[in-house]
């Protein structure tokens, strides 16, 4: 499993390009996003009185900010992207291009690449999401065990230790969360996969793959 079979990162990020290698597991990126964001450029736009800047943040100037908002650095903002009223920003977070960083969302050690939309009530933490991937209102990127150990990944049988006690979710380009939808600590979905509505997931779900909940979840092939 590499990073590769799930995203690629966009020409928008390329100047963080050998930080992210395309033939490692994709949660080793997780680690790569601080030291990434180490030498930025200065802020040269102005915000508005209600946006409260701290720390080493780059917003590009086509950048939509709200009347209101926090962001913690070091912190990159790509081009015509959206940043909505309440949004929590917090440290190592590098958005692509024409994402949108919604309404009191909250956003922490993460990587969105292009078109990424989170739009509503979301909490979004150590957690990658490749080129227009989209939660629905209020899903959470659940990042701790509740016993608080490493977070480790199985796939088809294989058991991955990631050795991260921190570890929210992979989405793959286009993939889909449903509205209120919980996914847990190490979750990793392929491109196109897509988690229903409310259903509480864990795990791997393969790309163009649907999680539904029927008692349990189950996977059924996508086909729009």
């Amino acid at each position: 499993m590499k990073s590769s079979d799930f995203f690629s990162l966009p020409p928008s990020l390329a100047r963080f390009a050998a930080h992210f290698d395309a033939g490692v597991a994709p949660w080793e990126w997780l680690r790569q996003i601080g030291p990434a964001l180490q030498a930025l450029p200065a802020l040269t736009r102005t915000v508005p009185p209600g946006v409260h800047v701290e720390g080493s943040v780059w917003i590009d100037p086509s950048v939509k900010l709200p009347a209101y908002a926090t962001i913690i650095g070091p912190a990159w903002i790509g081009a015509k992207t959206e940043i909505r009223p309440g949004a929590f920003i917090r440290g190592n977070v590098i958005v692509g291009e024409g994402c949108v960083l919604g309404n009191a969302c909250e956003f922490k050690n993460c990587l969105l690449m292009d078109g990424v939309q989170v739009p509503h009530f979301s909490y979004v933490g150590d957690s990658i999401f490749g080129n227009g991937a989209h939660l629905g209102a209020g899903v959470i990127c659940s990042n701790l065990r509740l016993d608080q150990k490493p977070v480790t990944v199985r796939v088809d049988g294989q058991v991955h230790d990631t050795g991260l006690r921190k570890f929210g979710a992979i989405l793959g380009d286009q993939a889909e969360i449903g509205c209120n939808a919980v996914l847990n600590p190490g979750s990793v979905l392929g491109k196109r996969a897509l988690v229903m509505p409310t259903v509480a997931f864990s795990g791997y779900l393969p790309a163009n793959t649907i999680a539904r909940i029927r008692g349990t979840v189950i996977q059924s092939p996508r086909h729009d």
